[in-house]
């Protein structure tokens, strides 16, 4: 599994000029999945965005997670984070999990960001998908798992 998170002040999925999803502030995330992404994958994904601290404290330390300052998320699926671009100028998505089995893993991994108390959003699995968003800091962090 692969993921941006993306710190944000709003932020707003649209599919044919259609509002899906909308948040203030928390965080967008881009999420991408492979094959051998096991359950175990998506709950560990799950409770570090839960409790990631990447948000300013009264000191403007980055020390609150989104469930201290009450954020949401919108997660919006994006496969092409496993982009291969080592040979020639065409990426190749081999290394992405394929459709079925990544859109239950989607939807398991939105339930386990509930499950751990917070808010979820979301856009279109496999839609062409417009977002719009400010990132607030900026903060972007990166992860794989």
């Amino acid at each position: 599994m692969k993921m941006v998170i993306q710190r944000v002040s709003q932020a707003k999925v649209s599919v044919d000029k259609k509002v899906l999803g909308q948040i203030d502030q928390g965080f967008c995330l881009l999420v991408a999945f492979a094959d051998e992404d096991t359950d175990e994958t998506l709950e560990y994904m799950a409770r570090k965005v839960a409790n990631m601290r990447i948000f300013s404290d009264e000191n403007d330390k980055m020390n609150l997670s989104i469930k201290d300052i009450q954020g949401k998320i919108l997660s919006i699926s994006q496969f092409t984070l496993y982009a291969d671009t080592k040979h020639g100028n065409r990426p190749s998505f081999t290394g992405a999990g394929n459709f079925e089995d990544s859109k239950k893993k989607y939807d398991r991994f939105n339930a386990a960001l509930v499950e751990h108390g917070l808010e979820v959003e979301t856009g279109e699995f496999g839609a062409d998908m417009q977002i719009d968003l400010t990132n607030d800091g900026p903060v972007t962090i990166i992860m794989e798992r």
